[in-house]
């Protein structure tokens, strides 16, 4: 008797992730921006000046609004248990407190499960996440949880150390200043040796 062909379910599609909120209102924005310089005692009257308040709108519109991406995964058929780690990562992003830009890496790490994931999502995820008014604490929880919750690996480990220009170029201006935030879920946190080697790689001491 012939053998039946085993049926080979279809890959999951994969999730498609947008920007969320409003689309933004660049008529509106350009017109209070203009008034915001103004109110700082800025005259746009100059050549110089005559556009910047579009051009302020424009770039904010664009350090807001994060790049639509597909988050592909796929089967871990070789049932890799070591850990997957992205250093170095740009970041970029903005204060929400004073709406001044930070900039840094991110390392991005997990410990595989049943599947793998696209190295240049860990990425998108980044600037996902990255692409709003921000504090860097709550940016380095959410990249982490919304890693564990999609692709359910067995651990997550997001390091980010950025220097804030809130921080260096107002206020106290401490020039040179970097500030680092890690979380570490699953077995980077509980497991030592693998918690040791996450830290080691991205440069923690442990």
């Amino acid at each position: 008797m012939a053998q039946q062909p085993v049926a080979v379910p279809p890959p999951p599609t994969p999730l498609r992730v947008v920007p969320g909120g409003r689309a933004a209102d660049l008529v509106a924005a350009e017109q209070a921006a203009g008034q915001f310089l103004r109110a700082l005692g800025i005259s746009t009257e100059s050549e110089s000046l005559r556009g910047t308040p579009g051009r302020m709108a424009r770039a904010y519109a664009e350090l807001f609004t994060p790049r639509p991406f597909d988050l592909t995964t796929f089967p871990n058929d070789e049932g890799y248990d070591e850990l997957v780690l992205a250093r170095s990562i740009p970041l970029r992003s903005v204060c929400e407190h004073h709406l001044l830009p930070f900039t840094g890496t991110a390392h991005i790490g997990y410990l595989p499960g049943r599947r793998i994931l696209g190295l240049s999502k860990l990425a998108c995820i980044l600037e996902h996440f990255a692409c709003r008014p921000q504090v860097q604490e709550r940016l380095t929880k959410q990249v982490a949880d919304w890693l564990q919750t999609q692709l359910e690996p067995k651990g997550v480990g997001v390091v980010i150390q950025a220097e804030h220009t809130c921080m260096t170029l107002r206020g106290v201006q401490a020039t040179g200043t970097t500030t680092m935030t890690s979380t570490l879920l699953g077995l980077l946190r509980t497991d030592a040796r693998s918690r040791g080697e996450f830290l080691t790689l991205t440069a923690l001491p442990g």
